[in-house]
């Protein structure tokens, strides 16, 4: 499978950006698609998760009520609609996969392809 993530770049504090990840290769095996982050000095972090065909998601706490995850199914692309950015949401973001099923959606261990990291930068 082959994740290709874009959408990242800078903006002020309180600005928006979309994040894309496009799944191929074996897309009908990886039923749930996830954002997570690092920051420097930080380990990487849960963003949020989608599973494709219930399209149940789950935020964490810092980013809920701001992100939203989505996902369309003909071109196999999730996406993080970012909103209402802060300087502690500037991270790289990668996109991963997994089945459904392998665990719940936070558990990094259980995602078996993994995007490049795209540069999410926020200023104050």
């Amino acid at each position: 499978v082959q994740l290709q993530a874009s959408g990242g770049g800078a903006v002020q504090d309180g600005g928006s950006l979309r994040l894309s990840c496009t799944v191929s290769g074996g897309t009908s095996d990886y039923a749930v698609t996830a954002w997570f982050r690092q920051a420097p000095g930080k380990e990487r972090e849960f963003v949020a998760g989608i599973t494709w065909m219930t399209h149940s998601t789950k935020y964490a706490d810092s980013v809920m009520g701001r992100f939203t995850i989505s996902r369309d199914k003909s071109s196999n692309t999730a996406y993080l609609q970012m909103n209402s950015l802060k300087p502690d949401d500037t991270a790289v973001y990668y996109c991963a996969v997994k089945p459904s099923g392998w665990g719940s959606f936070d558990e990094q261990a259980r995602y078996v392809g993994w995007g490049h990291g795209t540069q999410v930068t926020v200023s104050s």
